[in-house]
C-alpha cells in the first residue's frame, strides 16, 4: 500500500505535471494506452494545459511522502468558442483531475476533488463542471462529491456541483 500523501497549492512549475494527469485521465481504462505526445497535441486535451497557469486557473497537486507529485484536480475557465468536454458555461469553471494508478482507489482524487471544489467556492464560482466517460469508476466519486449529471451524450455525460 502506498505511503500517506499531501495536497499543496498548483504553481506554474507544475504545467508538465498536469500534462502527465491528462494523460492518466485520458488513458484509465486498462490496456490501450496512448501516447503522452498523442494526447497532449489533440487539440480536445491541449486545451486544459496550454499556458498553464493564466490568471483563472487554480489546482492541487497530491505528492507523496518524499514530495513526488502522484495527482492533479484543477479548473480552468474556457471559452465558448474552444469548449472543454465538460463546457457548460464562459465563467463556469471545468475540472480536469488525474491520479497516478498505483494511487488510484487510496483517497488521493477524493482529497483533490473536495479541496478544489472548497476553492472554487471561496472564489465565489456557483457551480463547477467535468466530464466523465459512461463507464469511468470515477462518476461514482462525483455522484458521492454532489455532481449531477446534466447532460448525456454518446460516450460521456457532463457533471455539475452546484456549490450554493
Amino acid at each position: 500500500m502506498p505511503d500517506a500523501f499531501s495536497i499543496r497549492t498548483a504553481t506554474q512549475a507544475d504545467g508538465s505535471f498536469l500534462g502527465d494527469m491528462v494523460v492518466e485521465a485520458a488513458n484509465w481504462r486498462a490496456g490501450g494506452a496512448r501516447a503522452r505526445h498523442e494526447i497532449l497535441t489533440a487539440v480536445e486535451h491541449r486545451r486544459y494545459v496550454a499556458g498553464w497557469m493564466r490568471p483563472a486557473d487554480a489546482g492541487f497537486v497530491a505528492v507523496d511522502s518524499d514530495d513526488g507529485p502522484i495527482g492533479a484536480a484543477w479548473y480552468r475557465i474556457l471559452a465558448q468558442d474552444d469548449p472543454g468536454f465538460g463546457f457548460v458555461g464562459t465563467a463556469v469553471p471545468e475540472l480536469i483531475i488525474g491520479v497516478r494508478q498505483v494511487w488510484r482507489a487510496h483517497g488521493v482524487g477524493r482529497a483533490l476533488l473536495r479541496r478544489l471544489v472548497a476553492h472554487a467556492r471561496s472564489q465565489g464560482h456557483p457551480r463547477i463542471s467535468l466530464s466523465v466517460e459512461h463507464d469511468n469508476f470515477a462518476k461514482t466519486l462525483y455522484r458521492s462529491e454532489g455532481f449531477i449529471v446534466t447532460e448525456s451524450g454518446p460516450a460521456r455525460d457532463t457533471m455539475v456541483n452546484r456549490m450554493s
